[in-house]
């Protein structure tokens, strides 16, 4: 019989490629406790800016804790690592990914979110495309990341539009392979989140469709931990809690700061790095059941598309709260 897992794992083969992990259900727990294991993405930008700054591992000496940093190519892998033990903490992936992991039965705890960013991915078209509305997708090609938020924008969008998924041909592409299909018109249009959609925005001079405004998609993002570290470690998760939520006001306070600072890390120009972080809200807050309204909607909506094989709930999950909440 083909199981949960299995399912998952060989619906999402191509974006699990790079790692042999699987989600177990049965988290591991064994590293060093005087160590804490971040994965981050590339673009995880306030894990990038305190790599970059080593202002974590100043704040974290105090407890005699010191940090390893893994990079992981998407969310997925990354969670997986968490679950299976071989990560503690990780930084901010979309909110379209832990459904995933609940899916398959993942031991994970959400340690805080980032405040709604609707407008920091959009669905683009090109500059002199006949596409001006939603409903004009109808027979389109379009690329978009299966299971990214931003799949669930263009699932959003279609049905603002009163189409559905099997109204266009979908290319489930990376973000990489998405932008150089988009621009070599292999596909009519292209749903992307910054920095890559500004990126490819400025370079191309590519019309935005759409992005999650007017209440499409909020389109938050979220720190996750093990379940298991969450509770021998709640110190560590306050510090790390602390210095994100400074992080995050730091980056709004001094924009162009900011900007070139990632610009250096991310091998982008800083004008395009700082209008990107103008679409991102960086507030970090805790979680709460309430506020995970959305996620459950996302859950319900990819169910009935055959996305994820069992329904979730959203909110039977557990949430660590920082300290003084």
């Amino acid at each position: 019989m083909i199981s949960r897992r299995s399912i998952l794992l060989s619906a999402f083969a191509s974006t699990l490629a790079a790692t042999s992990i699987g989600f177990s259900g049965q988290p591991g727990f064994a590293q060093a406790s005087d160590t804490v294991r971040i994965g981050y993405q590339r673009s995880s930008t306030l894990i990038a800016i305190l790599k970059s700054n080593g202002e974590l591992e100043k704040a974290l000496a105090p407890l005699g804790v010191k940090v390893t940093w893994n990079e992981f190519t998407s969310g997925l892998p990354l969670l997986e690592s968490i679950n299976v033990g071989s990560v503690d903490f990780g930084a901010d992936v979309a909110d379209t990914v832990p459904i995933f992991a609940q899916a398959a039965g993942a031991q994970l705890a959400y340690v805080a979110e980032e405040k709604a960013s609707p407008s920091a991915q959009a669905i683009l078209v090109a500059e002199k495309s006949p596409i001006h509305a939603l409903a004009d997708l109808k027979g389109k090609k379009v690329a978009v990341t299966k299971g990214a938020g931003s799949h669930y924008l263009l699932l959003a969008a279609l049905a603002k539009a009163g189409l559905t998924f099997k109204d266009i041909t979908p290319a489930y592409l990376a973000p990489a392979d998405g932008r150089a299909a988009f621009v070599s018109n292999n596909v009519d249009a292209w749903v992307a989140w910054d920095p890559f959609y500004t990126s490819a925005r400025h370079q191309t001079n590519a019309r935005v469709l759409s992005d999650g405004s007017d209440g499409l998609a909020s389109y938050k993002r979220y720190y996750l931990a093990s379940a298991a570290f969450a509770d021998k470690r709640s110190d560590v998760l306050n510090v790390i809690y602390a210095k994100l939520a400074e992080t995050g006001r730091w980056v709004k306070q001094h924009p162009k700061d900011a900007a070139a600072l990632l610009a250096g890390l991310w091998s982008i120009e800083p004008a395009i790095v700082e209008e990107a972080n103008s679409h991102r809200s960086y507030a970090v807050d805790r979680v709460t059941p309430d506020g995970l309204s959305e996620q459950q909607k996302i859950a319900d909506v990819f169910f009935a598309e055959g996305l994820i094989p069992t329904k979730v709930k959203t909110d039977a999950v557990k949430i660590w709260t920082p300290r003084g909440s």
